[in-house]
């Protein structure tokens, strides 16, 4: 049996995450992960090149090819 909780994405155990146009504005960490304030949110500037970068968690992160534009 799994709990709504499985859904999420567990914070700061990755460290690359591919984002799409429904992910933006990026920020770090993202509502969907489990521990969403384990460290101050922070905006991502990711439309331009394609790629940012957390500079608390070091989370990297990838705008999918197609929201690129």
């Amino acid at each position: 049996m799994s709990s709504d909780n499985d859904e999420f994405i567990e914070a700061n155990t990755e460290h690359r995450y591919t984002v799409t146009a429904a992910d933006l504005p990026l920020s770090c960490p993202m509502p969907g992960m489990k521990r969403w304030n384990s460290h101050p949110r922070v905006y991502l500037p990711i439309e331009d090149t394609g790629e940012a970068g957390c500079p608390y968690c070091g989370a990297h992160y990838i705008l999918a090819p197609e929201t690129k534009g």
